[in-house]
């Protein structure tokens, strides 16, 4: 009895089975990106894209671990990192590209051979840089020579390497060139043909000393140029006019008259952020001795750039290690915390609206399109 019982049901699987739809994989395309997406890049690996009107996720980019930063081109609907490849994962023989991902599907649409040398650092924004004509790439090389890798993403190749000893960091600016800063004090300017090869190069005056008081090498944009903050809270706005490196008087974040900003620091991985649109500009700060520029915020303070005075603070339960702005009328205020939580605030009533407990593997940079 048993016997037929067990082959019956054998004779039925197939019909059982035959009935079952295979399942399909989807796809979903993204809309056009709006000011209040952000990209939440991981130390190592994935960036995650968000949209800060809900804190919903909208999808992922899956990257090597030796991707620092990802450079969006709404224009060209199309984000560009570059990457390097271990033939055994982690050695063995390396291949540097630099990927084209489609912005609506965040799925890889090209590779772009280049030179091995590009700067596998832990997250960092300016390493790579998309110029004014939304044509030319900028990749920073380190091996530990300093060089810049020129890629043309239309035409999809590689163009050259300029080599660029003692200065780092893609700053573009107007007529396709770049800044960069250099470990003299001083700013280099670079500008391109339209073959992307170098036609100029100009250095500017020493304005800061590496060794009293440094600039982080973490610039933000800035409507007519770049803000540039040092180690002790010294602000510094630059533009580039024709081949002319203009450098601002600096003002100081911190007024050493009051005694309540006595031993407060500027510090994190990402220190600073502006909202051009109002001109309010956030700071990452702490109290810590000299050196202590990488320790996480405490605290949050928000100045009117234009009056140069502080106007806001917010008090942080959790310490915070980087911050971005969205660029909307009505800015929000996104951080990554030093648990890896993200956190949103409104960006002039400073207020928390949202917290994005598990954003994905331990974030590492927050930027924006």
């Amino acid at each position: 009895m048993r016997s037929r019982i067990i082959f019956c049901l054998m004779l039925l699987a197939p019909m059982a089975h035959s009935v079952i739809e295979p399942e399909t994989v989807g796809r979903t395309e993204l809309k056009k990106p709006t000011p209040s997406w952000f990209i939440v890049k991981s130390s190592s690996g994935p960036a995650y894209l968000y949209d800060g009107a809900d804190g919903e996720m909208l999808g992922l980019l899956s990257l090597t671990d030796w991707t620092p930063a990802v450079e969006p081109n709404v224009r060209r609907g199309e984000i560009y990192a570059a990457e390097t490849y271990y033939s055994r994962g982690i050695r063995g023989e390396r291949t540097d590209v630099v990927t084209v991902y489609d912005l609506k599907t965040l799925t890889p649409v090209a590779e772009i051979k280049v030179p091995n040398k590009i700067a596998a650092l832990v997250p960092f924004r300016h390493y790579i840089g998309l110029l004014d004509d939304a044509r030319h790439l900028a990749v920073f090389n380190l091996t530990p020579a300093q060089s810049v890798t020129i890629v043309d993403v239309r035409d999809r190749q590689f163009v050259g390497e300029i080599s660029t000893p003692g200065c780092a960091l893609i700053m573009p600016s107007p007529d396709r060139s770049f800044l960069m800063m250099c470990g003299d004090g001083s700013l280099q300017l670079i500008r391109l043909d339209r073959r992307g090869a170098e036609v100029a190069r100009v250095r500017s005056d020493v304005f800061f000393s590496v060794e009293k008081d440094p600039i982080f090498d973490r610039p933000v944009k800035t409507d007519g140029g770049w803000s540039l903050v040092s180690f002790d809270g010294n602000v510094f706005d630059v533009s580039v006019e024709d081949d002319t490196i203009n450098v601002s008087e600096s003002w100081s974040i911190l007024d050493k008259d009051k005694e309540e900003m006595a031993g407060w620091r500027i510090g994190g991985s990402q220190v600073m952020t502006l909202h051009r649109g109002t001109g309010l500009l956030y700071t990452l700060m702490h109290k810590g001795k000299k050196d202590t520029h990488d320790d996480a915020g405490t605290e949050i303070w928000v100045y009117d750039k234009q009056a140069k005075r502080r106007i806001g603070r917010i008090e942080l339960k959790d310490p915070v290690r980087m911050l971005y702005v969205s660029q909307e009328d009505k800015p929000t205020l996104i951080v990554g915390t030093q648990a890896g939580k993200i956190q949103m605030f409104e960006g002039r009533a400073l207020k928390l609206i949202r917290t994005i407990d598990q954003p994905g593997a331990y974030p590492g940079l927050l930027q924006g399109f």
